[in-house]
């Protein structure tokens, strides 16, 4: 009836791959569910950069939102959708900060223009307006030149360790396949749930 394995993560890696070649833009979006000191939850959209045995990994500016909701509460959730394959796979956890030497080498993979950018993206904060940003953008790549641009103190990556992990897929008649893995002592358990 499903495509159920019995390690999640392998079929969420065969699900991925299956995205990759289907869904034109960013497979690898995911919302991201985090919550605030009084329990207000606040959604948005991020990109999965890494996704193994340990988590599943995303980078922000710390001092972001989502970067202080974070930090006051460590437990999130991710969801993927992709329309064109009528998927879902929804992930929850306790997230932990990535170490320096995983962000570093993460960041010194992105296009220099994104590496300016987190220098000069005050994230979640008020803008005046767009020429203030542009300005801080000009600052910045004078300031590094051409030479490398450091990682900023303020920025680096999280990584959602999941204890749930629910696959959904579309069938007639809402007739849906819907199941289920959660971690206990290490152990994932598969539950086929009602649609």
């Amino acid at each position: 009836m499903s495509a159920a394995q019995a390690d999640p993560l392998a079929l969420f890696h065969d699900w991925m791959a299956e995205a990759e070649t289907h869904e034109t833009n960013d497979p690898n979006a995911m919302a991201l569910a985090t919550v605030d000191v009084a329990g207000r939850p606040s959604l948005r959209m991020v990109l999965l950069k890494a996704a193994d045995a340990s988590g599943f990994t995303f980078y922000t500016n710390l001092e972001s939102r989502k970067g202080c909701e974070l930090a006051g509460n460590p437990f999130a959730a991710l969801c993927f959708h992709w329309k064109s394959l009528r998927r879902q796979i929804r992930v929850e956890g306790r997230t932990e900060p990535v170490d320096a030497a995983e962000a570093d080498a993460y960041f010194a993979s992105r296009a220099r223009a994104s590496q300016i950018g987190a220098w000069a993206s005050a994230q979640s904060r008020p803008l005046s307006g767009r020429f203030e940003l542009e300005k801080r953008v000009g600052e910045f790549a004078a300031k590094f030149g051409l030479g490398k641009v450091p990682r900023p103190p303020h920025w680096s990556g999280f990584r959602l360790v999941p204890d749930r992990i629910e696959f959904w897929h579309d069938r007639p008649f809402r007739l849906h396949d819907r199941f289920v893995y959660t971690q206990d002592n290490g152990i994932w358990r598969l539950e086929h749930l009602y649609p």
